[in-house]
């Protein structure tokens, strides 16, 4: 590997510095997600005693260099006993890296499968539901004229903020994920009143009208008919059944997958 220069008669090379790197960028992270806790407090104290550990062993002091790395040894499994849901959460964290997540598709389909079978559920007692799945960026401003609740989606949970008894039932619920990020919240009404013969209640036009402006798609459960239909580029299907709304759920995932020339194109062939 290539030198670089020396401190001493320590030579420093490329490796060393691309080594350095890599371990103060791990550890930079590791304490972003942990700021504010008290795992926080524990990690900075293992830094310090390992930093005293490695200047122990470069001046050769041997006893303490012994009793130092003892106690970093000790530490490290009291530290993985003790702060077992840091660690969980640093691991579910980087599973939900977007790089990481164009290998793995199990949380799509799973919350594809969720809202489904909530969908299919409500449409069963003919209670009436609007659900919007963001694609890609986020409808803030939207979700702020709600409830905000940031809860892990559930089928009991979208099955029973539709409730008709429910103070939230009225409005619609945002799902960005597999988190519902609010509810109740209002969405402008398209302009379109009747599609394919079919008048249009409020409930449609508000799915439709956030299609139309947002890259999210919209499942609306009518509570006149029961039927499930999805809103998605100021496009309405209408009559779904559980499996179809599966797969259009999973696919409209896929798509805002898409980046670079081949989204574009297929953006422009849309439109014309």
């Amino acid at each position: 590997m290539i030198d670089l220069f020396k401190i001493g008669f320590l030579t420093v090379t490329l490796s060393d510095v691309i080594d350095i790197a890599i371990v103060s960028f791990i550890f930079y992270k590791l304490y972003t997600i942990l700021r504010g806790t008290v795992a926080a407090q524990i990690f900075i104290g293992l830094l310090i005693i390992l930093f005293f550990s490695f200047i122990a062993q470069v001046i050769h002091l041997r006893a303490v260099s012994w009793l130092l790395k003892l106690i970093t040894d000790v530490w490290v499994i009291a530290f993985v006993i003790l702060f077992q849901p840091e660690i969980r959460r640093l691991l579910v964290i980087l599973a939900r890296n977007p790089f990481i997540k164009r290998f793995f598709r199990q949380e799509v389909n799973e919350s594809a499968k969720v809202i489904a079978e909530a969908a299919n559920e409500l449409s069963q007692h003919q209670h009436g539901a609007l659900i919007v799945v963001v694609k890609s960026s986020g409808i803030r401003g939207f979700a702020e004229t709600g409830e905000i609740i940031n809860a892990k989606l559930t089928k009991s949970l979208l099955t029973s903020i539709f409730f008709p008894r429910s103070p939230l039932h009225d409005g619609a619920v945002i799902i960005k994920g597999d988190v519902i990020e609010a509810a109740g919240c209002t969405l402008p009404l398209s302009a379109i009143t009747s599609w394919q013969g079919n008048t249009l209640g409020m409930r449609h036009r508000a799915g439709l009208g956030i299609s139309e402006q947002a890259d999210v798609i919209s499942v609306i459960v009518s509570e006149e008919t029961g039927s499930i239909s999805v809103a998605e580029n100021g496009e309405l299907t209408m009559g779904l059944s559980k499996e179809a709304l599966i797969s259009r759920l999973i696919n409209a995932a896929g798509q805002s997958h898409q980046t670079g020339w081949k989204n574009f194109i297929e953006q422009l062939r849309k439109k014309n």
